[in-house]
């Protein structure tokens, strides 16, 4: 068993999961394949003797077995785990380099504390990332207008948000569905210009967390305390964009790249 530590932020324990689903060594077989079978989230499932990580079992490890076999003879025991005082981008490396979608997390007793996977080292890496997008907006509207602005993190409601965008593109809608049902969406960045919310970035994850019937979503927000004349505002008057059901949905066959692509193809 190898254990890797980094007391660099951000870590390991910030972006784990901590309620942990696990077996015991002496469950049968039959007994975990029906539990894989049954769940829509696990694969496989660390194996623990009073908290104490023994191994880990996947499907794979259950193909041969017989169903009144105990999991601790099939099991996989020479395993990869992390600290809680990893550096996420290590474990990422861990992760990438063992095609694991999730490595267990043990304190310096081997007790294990949380589980992180390859989603968690997504959602770790998004989060570090927007900052500096709302940051280089910030600064932007600082220099264009003269004037200091705030940033605040907040839950903002769809129902009250200005689109500043007229249109999205269906391939990529699906594509942020799939990261809001996974947890994996980053936060959208808005604009409080004095009081009127104004949505920056985020039209693709609104709308499909509107279809998904998502009331609310996390934000990074951008005060404005005194109403300024903004380009976005002034673009979402003209396209008469008041709320997000006047975006329009473009089909995936109208996606510039798609064209571009296409062009090149019957070029060649």
């Amino acid at each position: 068993m190898e254990v890797a530590s980094d007391r660099t932020k951000p870590q390991v324990k910030e972006y784990m999961t901590r309620d942990v689903v696990t077996v015991a060594p002496d469950a049968t077989v039959g007994d975990v394949a029906t539990r894989i079978a049954e769940s829509d989230e696990h694969s496989g499932f660390p194996v623990c003797e009073r908290r104490r990580v023994e191994g880990f079992v996947s499907a794979r490890d259950l193909l041969l077995a017989d169903n009144d076999e105990p999991i601790f003879k099939v099991m996989t025991t020479d395993l990869l785990v992390a600290h809680p005082d990893m550096k996420v981008t290590d474990a990422a490396r861990v992760i990438l380099r063992s095609g694991i979608q999730k490595l267990p997390v043990v304190d310096d007793a081997g007790n294990l504390v949380g589980i992180i996977s390859n989603a968690d080292v997504i959602r770790s890496q998004i989060e570090r990332a927007t900052p500096e997008k709302v940051g280089k907006l910030m600064r932007t509207l600082e220099q264009i207008h003269d004037i200091e602005l705030e940033q605040e993190r907040r839950t903002v409601s769809l129902s009250a948000l200005t689109p500043t965008q007229g249109r999205v593109y269906a391939d990529e809608l699906e594509g942020r569905r799939y990261e809001l049902e996974h947890g994996l969406a980053e936060p959208l960045v808005v604009i409080d210009n004095a009081g009127t919310l104004l949505l920056a970035d985020g039209h693709h994850r609104v709308l499909a967390a509107d279809r998904l019937e998502i009331d609310e979503m996390d934000a990074y927000v951008i005060v404005i305390d005194e109403t300024i004349d903004l380009g976005m505002a002034r673009t979402a008057a003209k396209e008469e964009l008041e709320r997000i059901d006047d975006i329009d949905v473009v089909d995936y066959a109208r996606h510039p790249l798609v064209q571009t692509t296409k062009r090149l193809q019957s070029d060649g």
